[in-house]
């Protein structure tokens, strides 16, 4: 099945093989792992709109969704490669082309929402975006994706204790790892795409994420435990190669930019929302949503930041969003 969508997706990007230019449009290709329900996929249909009518119809997008052009990390290499044009990340994904964005993947880092967007709009948010670019990978900005937490098969999470020995699926994150380790759990990484199957299988015991994505991956149909822990607020992350961006004119990237830009307030709105409705109707189905101590989840991934203190940059990053949380 992997091989086939590998064939595939290599027959689809020799069709479009990047910004394709027809006639006076610009087509700008994107493609992402979510489902279309998804408020960054909704968010990314506005920009999509609102680029058309910035532009008077020059930059047009069009969206490849729910993994059809490959799993995020291989769709950040096709980018780097000049084959697509944007997608949406983890931030723990783009650590491994971005090293320097690993820190907003440590947990407890945020203390609110609030906070962790005073940061991410700000100085350190941007710098983290620009520190990408010598990757010919360009940040525009960030989505929303909500603190994530523990989900499990067969026993509820109520401290860190409840995850020894379990195997947790991860993305392909050291930190993720890293952060499930030290709470004793096993992290195993496992595609986006096949997590469903992996839990059915028993490959897995649990998983940890945000609640619209538990939600609309149906995991809770395996999953009947969601223990909101929420060890670490990770953000989605709108990026462009820099082949692209370096193509277009100065009006053609400011018309990108204004579109990006009520993207982003639009899918913060929209994730509020989203969020709300799938915690609602996961419990409908019969889901039991705990709300465990975040003390001991705190205490035990403290070890995980000493390994920034002989960083001074990235240490003194750290140290400035602690100081901010009140």
């Amino acid at each position: 099945m992997k091989f086939f969508r590998m064939v595939l997706s290599f027959v689809m990007l020799m069709q479009l093989s990047g910004c394709v230019q027809e006639n006076d449009v610009k087509i700008i290709r994107l493609a992402h792992g979510l489902d279309v329900n998804h408020s960054v996929h909704r968010a990314m249909v506005k920009m999509e709109e609102d680029l058309k009518n910035i532009s008077g119809g020059k930059l047009q997008i069009e969206i490849y969704p729910n993994q059809q052009l490959g799993t995020e990390r291989e769709i950040l290499e096709l980018i780097q490669l000049g084959s697509l044009d944007m997608t949406k990340v983890s931030v723990a994904t783009l650590e491994n082309f971005a090293p320097k964005t690993r820190i907003l993947g440590l947990p407890y880092l945020f203390e609110t929402r609030k906070h962790a967007f005073e940061v991410l709009d700000g100085p350190i948010g941007q710098a983290l975006l620009d520190n990408a670019q010598q990757f010919r990978l360009k940040g525009l900005g960030y989505y929303d994706a909500g603190f994530r937490s523990f989900y499990t098969e067969h026993e509820p999470v109520n401290s860190p204790d409840d995850l020894k020995g379990l195997k947790i699926r991860v993305m392909e994150s050291v930190t993720a790892m890293d952060m499930v380790k030290s709470l004793g759990g096993s992290p195993t990484p496992i595609s986006w795409g096949e997590l469903y199957t992996s839990l059915q299988q028993g490959v897995v015991d649990g998983a940890e994420n945000n609640p619209p994505s538990f939600y609309l991956s149906k995991h809770y149909e395996v999953c009947p435990y969601y223990s909101l822990d929420e060890h670490t607020f990770s953000p989605d992350v709108l990026i462009v190669g820099t082949q692209f961006w370096n193509k277009l004119s100065e009006k053609e990237q400011e018309w990108v930019n204004q579109a990006v830009k009520r993207s982003l307030q639009h899918q913060r709105k929209l994730w509020a929302e989203s969020e709300a409705e799938a915690l609602e109707e996961v419990q409908k189905a019969g889901v039991k949503i705990l709300h465990p101590e975040k003390e001991p989840f705190i205490q035990m991934t403290k070890e995980m930041y000493k390994a920034y203190e002989a960083d001074e940059e990235l240490n003194n990053m750290i140290q400035q969003i602690k100081s901010t949380a009140n």
